[in-house]
């Protein structure tokens, strides 16, 4: 009996070691991120990377010696290339106030909508609307309204300089494609507003007002300025509707860039369009610093 205790003993501790989880690679979830690392090097670093080599360098008209210089980059922020910097942002100001305003509108009133259909027909439609630009659009805007048709007329009763070759036809024709993405944007976040959030307050005794003010207000403040912030940078970065319906007329940052790789530039400044596509980057990265972090804490909201 005692041999029976001692061989099974041994047998009962051996099986009450609990075996080690197997380990992890450190390096393995990193690795599928190379093919992203990868991508943005080549076709985002190096562009750029060209862009500052280019923005940096100055030919001298007489001598034709290249020397390395901020001369452009300075240069790009004086004079008409300032005023195209701020007419562009102007233009995408307008247009984003205009695109948030209108498509969280309508993106609540899709929400509210008891028609699933309709609901379908107006997502989809945007989906179309926001990528409709360019060329196409700016021959629609002008078959449709001309220059001295019945609905020219009926906007020269309320702002009589109206034309769509100037800065006030452009805000009519960018927000057709701003504010179908801005109804892309806000849905979600609308569809993220419990219901339960509403039955709550109104269980506590507070209005509709009070429910907008202390709960749905801030819960979509992150997203309504992140749709703000992508507006933005989709007007800023818009070129060929502006140069469809303008022929350049307007001071715009991405026709001046045209206009300088076209060969309209001083002797010397052949690099200056570089140093303001230079600055249009800038000016996007900080659009996207703004963005991701309001996404980010809208998603925490919205999860929650």
């Amino acid at each position: 009996m005692a041999t029976t205790v001692e061989t099974t003993a041994p047998a009962v501790a051996r099986d009450a070691v609990p075996t080690p989880p197997p380990r992890r690679r450190r390096g393995a979830p990193w690795l599928a991120l190379v093919p992203f690392f990868a991508y943005a090097v080549i076709c985002l670093g190096l562009p750029t990377w060209a862009l500052f080599y280019e923005a940096t360098r100055r030919t001298d008209p007489v001598t034709h010696a290249t020397s390395f210089t901020m001369a452009n980059i300075t240069d790009s922020w004086q004079g008409f290339y300032l005023d195209s910097m701020w007419g562009s942002i102007k233009l995408s100001l307008v247009s984003a106030v205009i695109s948030v305003v209108v498509g969280t509108v309508a993106g609540y009133a899709i929400i509210t909508s008891r028609s699933h259909l309709l609901r379908q027909i107006v997502l989809s439609a945007s989906g179309v609307m926001a990528n409709f630009g360019g060329i196409p659009l700016a021959f629609c805007f002008v078959a449709t309204v001309g220059t001295a048709g019945e609905v020219t007329n009926l906007v020269h009763k309320v702002y009589p300089t109206f034309a769509l070759d100037t800065f006030s036809g452009l805000v009519l024709v960018y927000p057709y494609f701003l504010v179908p993405l801005m109804v892309l944007v806000i849905v979600p976040s609308l569809e993220g507003l419990k219901a339960q959030w509403r039955e709550a307050a109104r269980n506590l005794g507070a209005s509709t007002w009070q429910f907008w003010r202390l709960i749905g207000i801030p819960v979509l403040t992150p997203s309504v300025l992140g749709g703000f912030v992508l507006t933005f940078g989709g007007a800023f970065a818009a070129y060929a509707t502006a140069r469809a319906l303008t022929s350049g007329t307007v001071p715009l940052i991405t026709l001046r860039i045209a206009s300088v790789l076209s060969g309209n530039v001083l002797a010397g400044q052949e690099n200056i369009g570089a140093a303001m596509a230079l600055d249009m980057i800038a000016v996007c990265g900080l659009v996207m610093a703004i963005y991701l972090p309001l996404r980010r804490r809208s998603a925490r909201w919205l999860e929650s």
